[in-house]
């Protein structure tokens, strides 16, 4: 059998947080019964015994398991709230008249919001009834909720976006539009850091996680919803580095990270009922709204915790793990990619061969890059141990050192 990836380990493990069942044992059942998708877009179910071992291991050593990552290739998966969107653009086309799902999705195809190549009819169908895109959303707020709070700063934090407001710094006076990606803590409602983007995309989630990561420290569990920037795999990865459970809402489910919505509702009400018609770029912009969540927000009493936010924080200040003091530790931050090491110790990456920092002939190793792979060259990591940088091939310069031979 393949190797789990330690991406689905980490969502098997994420599921267990709000599973059903008052034991350990029916939390491991329930979570046996789900189906999950891996990075290739293939469906999983485990056993009880299994999750309890991944637990059990993640418990005493942080991670899910002690080889390294072998995640390979682009993930194909079509995520529920993508197809969510896509549905919700063609309704109204049909005027209260009846339809189906086979209707639904012809019609996605012909508007171009979907694409035949990367879901076919059935795969909707099978996501559409699993996540009943198809009913109304009423249908959702009736869910029973127990009001709940963890026991300790960074046990839980929430994140999440907000459309944010317009400002005037576009082409020819044309308004942008504003995100606000923001993460909460659950036990003292602190944030630890939240800033507006002019986009909704994984490297300005990345971006705002990293900032919060580096102000609070690290959270034994994120949740978020299941947009396309929170379910990448870039940010999956991230967290499995962190041994940070990463725990995804369940479909069009909102109110379940209710904390982070109520703490958006705060900044709509209080922070952008402000006059902001001075406000020309983001720098000017977040500068406002870190001062507002520093200097108001954390510093008045919350009325649940019946203290100030920083306040709270502050009694778990001993808990709290930072990041620990590295030259590389702007790596946990990159994203992966695996290559093999040819017979002269050399490998190709953007169409340029490298040159691995140790011997490691007829290996596979994973490398490091970012997003664009132009930044510096890769880093090189085998069985999760770093090896080095690697540099680019100079085949006059190996000409001339006689001290390597192959």
């Amino acid at each position: 059998m393949k190797r789990v990836s330690n991406y689905l380990r980490m969502r098997v493990l994420g599921a267990l947080e709000y599973a059903e069942g008052d034991t350990k044992l029916a939390r491991y059942k329930a979570v046996s019964q789900m189906t999950f998708t891996d990075e290739c877009g293939k469906s999983h179910q485990f056993s009880h015994k299994t999750i309890e071992s991944w637990w059990y291991y993640y418990q005493r050593n942080g991670v899910t398991d002690h080889t390294g990552r072998s995640d390979k290739g682009t993930s194909r998966k079509v995520h529920p709230e993508y197809l969510l969107e896509a549905i919700e653009q063609v309704l109204p086309s049909f005027h209260g008249k009846k339809y189906n799902i086979a209707e639904i999705y012809r019609a996605c195809i012909q508007r171009g919001l979907l694409q035949g190549t990367r879901i076919g009819a059935t795969t909707f169908r099978l996501i559409v009834n699993r996540f009943k895109l198809l009913k109304p959303v009423d249908h959702t707020s009736t869910k029973a909720r127990l009001a709940f709070a963890k026991p300790h700063a960074n046990d839980l934090w929430q994140g999440d976006t907000l459309h944010g407001p317009y400002l005037e710094t576009g082409l020819r006076g044309k308004p942008v539009r504003t995100f606000l990606i923001c993460f909460i803590d659950d036990a003292s409602r602190v944030v630890p850091h939240g800033a507006f983007y002019p986009a909704d995309d994984t490297p300005n989630l990345i971006d705002c996680f990293q900032t919060a990561l580096y102000k609070r420290g690290v959270p034994k569990a994120v949740y978020v919803d299941n947009g396309s920037n929170y379910c990448s795999k870039e940010f999956a990865m991230i967290c499995t580095r962190l041994a940070t459970v990463l725990i995804h809402t369940p479909v069009r489910d909102g109110a379940a990270k209710g904390k982070i919505e109520r703490f958006f509702r705060t900044v709509r009400d209080q922070f952008l009922v402000r006059d902001l018609s001075h406000i020309r770029s983001l720098e000017q912009l977040n500068n406002e709204f870190t001062r507002w969540v520093e200097d108001t927000y954390h510093s008045r009493e919350h009325s649940t915790l019946g203290m100030k936010p920083i306040d709270r924080f502050g009694l778990d200040l001993s808990r709290v793990r930072y990041l620990a003091a590295s030259p590389f530790g702007s790596e946990l931050f990159l994203l992966e990619s695996t290559r093999k090491v040819r017979a002269d110790n050399t490998f190709s990456f953007n169409a340029t061969r490298y040159e691995a920092p140790r011997d490691l002939r007829n290996t596979t190793i994973t490398i490091r890059h970012d997003r664009a792979g132009l930044g510096f060259p890769p880093v090189v990591y085998q069985d999760g141990a770093r090896l080095g940088e690697a540099t680019k091939l100079d085949m006059v310069a190996n000409d001339r050192r006689p001290d390597i031979v192959f």
